[in-house]
């Protein structure tokens, strides 16, 4: 039995440590990136090129934000008549109303703006977009999710891109409009910055496999259809269009210097009904496309490599999970079974795992942070309590992903949106949030209570070389234990 656990606790560990060989690889190919980068543009627009353009708007109940998305979508700086916007509205609360009354005034402006109703949700988001491409003008379809706000220069940015035939999607890089609000949008900023920093810079200056992040960017309706049209049998459909369309020979083309402002969400309860999406979805597009990649014919082996750990990436937090749950036993193990502890010595080798990826954040941190004084130190802080609240999502994204992998389906939920980005703004009493706490928070309670019980342990033996990843865990399951709570009461006013 004990040397079981080893095995398993062993085999977590070592998927942790190649995938933290493949971000340091994606660090290396982002910083050849940045030396190419610095020699100046290797593309220059046509200026006789200004096709028609689709603007896309899936909605569905979204009272706070939509206002704002569709006057910022009408400030495009674009020919008008080379403009339709396309509202896909399922919405069925007051959101309709508002979207009726913007419509109404910028048809009187003389935009090509619809209001798009469906009779029913059939296949939610990537069913809105399948109906609207449908019944799309353009050449070229832009999609933006209601929490952003794209500037007027957008499409002047990616459309001249479409000159090249080759080029299917233009993703551009998620901006924040409240990163600094609390520590939970400043982590998930910290997050998604690395991302869209090194991630999808160094794949595609790698020409690997990227994916289109759902919104502020553009397809060629072309890429779409050739691809097989959006589907709605993952979570995350842009993922799994992104593979299909990429596996078809088209390329994508990221576009890191221009950025996409948006909203973070500022409760844990939204942002869990996002984390369970993004993660169970990768582990739906992993069952339906990973053996796709593999048997494709013309992909290098580098290319296959780096489609393993990015369909994969969600599966890092069932490692976190299972390596966490079975620390404490293997810390018995390790101190009642001497035998074993050559084993535990080759084992620790892998703890430079969190050295690379420590490297990964920091060179996407120091770039946005690179005037701060002090900025290591500001880092160091930043990354652990980052690691610790990531740690405290394990179990909720885990089990997502396990879903994802044995074909549980679920319903598309979309993430509720605040409109908050100052300190001052409050969002009490959001009609979105869901006010349940789950029987899952609870055991997320009992966890912080476990690790605690590990650090207990650790004196106990006096082996202190778990003890630091016991109070990274005790207080990243206690830290979303107690918001959850906090969050849904302060929603409730």
């Amino acid at each position: 039995m004990e040397l079981l656990l080893i095995i398993l606790y062993s085999f977590f560990i070592v998927f942790i440590f190649s995938y933290s060989l493949i971000q340091l690889h994606l660090v290396w190919l982002y910083r050849k990136y940045q030396k190419k980068a610095a020699s100046g543009p290797d593309f220059s627009r046509n200026p006789d090129f200004v096709p028609m353009v689709t603007v896309q708007l899936p909605i569905y109940n979204e009272l706070y934000v939509v206002e704002r998305l569709i006057r910022s979508v009408a400030a495009f700086d674009w020919p008008q008549d080379r403009l339709e916007i396309q509202i896909l509205d399922d919405s069925n609360d007051a959101t309709v109303d508002i979207i009726a009354r913007e419509v109404a005034h910028f048809q009187k402006e003389g935009f090509a703006i619809q209001h798009v109703r469906r009779d029913n949700r059939q296949g939610f988001k990537a069913g809105a977009l399948a109906y609207g491409t449908a019944l799309a003008q353009g050449d070229y379809i832009a999609i933006f999710d209601a929490d952003f706000i794209p500037r007027p220069d957008f499409l002047q940015k990616t459309i001249p891109y479409f000159q090249d035939p080759e080029i299917g999607v233009v993703q551009t890089r998620w901006e924040h409009l409240n990163e600094g609000y609390s520590l939970l949008t400043k982590l998930q900023a910290f997050a998604l910055d690395a991302h869209f920093t090194i991630e999808q810079t160094g794949r595609n200056h790698g020409h690997h496999f990227i994916n289109f992040n759902g919104t502020a960017g553009v397809w060629r309706k072309d890429c779409i259809q050739e691809a097989g049209g959006w589907q709605s049998d993952t979570l995350t459909e842009d993922l799994d269009l992104s593979y299909r369309a990429q596996l078809k020979g088209w390329k994508f083309k990221y576009l890191m210097e221009v950025g996409t402002p948006a909203e973070l969400p500022v409760a844990v309860n939204a942002m869990k009904t996002q984390q369970f999406r993004w993660t169970k979805g990768a582990a739906e597009c992993t069952r339906k496309n990973l053996g796709r990649v593999l048997r494709a014919r013309g992909l290098d082996l580098g290319t296959k490599l780096h489609a393993i750990f990015h369909l994969m990436n969600s599966f890092v937090f069932v490692c976190v999970a299972a390596i966490s749950l079975l620390s404490i036993p293997i810390l018995w193990i390790k101190n009642s079974f001497p035998e074993y502890r050559l084993l535990f010595q080759y084992g620790s080798v892998f703890l430079v795992s969190m050295l690379f990826l420590s490297y990964y954040y920091w060179n996407s941190y120091s770039l946005e942070e690179k005037k701060r004084p002090f900025r290591i130190f500001h880092f160091i802080k930043r990354f652990l309590l980052f690691l610790a609240i990531s740690m405290g999502f394990s179990l909720h994204n885990a089990l997502a992903v396990i879903e994802g992998y044995i074909g549980r389906k679920t319903p598309f939920v979309r993430t509720p949106k605040f409109n908050v980005r100052q300190k001052t703004d409050t969002w009490q009493g959001n009609i979105y949030l869901r006010y349940r706490v789950g029987i899952l928070t609870w055991v997320e309670g009992l966890l912080a209570l476990y690790f605690i019980g590990g650090i207990v342990l650790g004196f106990y033996l006096e082996d202190y070389g778990l003890m630091p990843f016991h109070l990274l865990l005790s207080f990243g399951f206690g830290y979303i234990f107690f918001y959850t709570f906090y969050h849904a009461h302060v929603a409730q006013g």
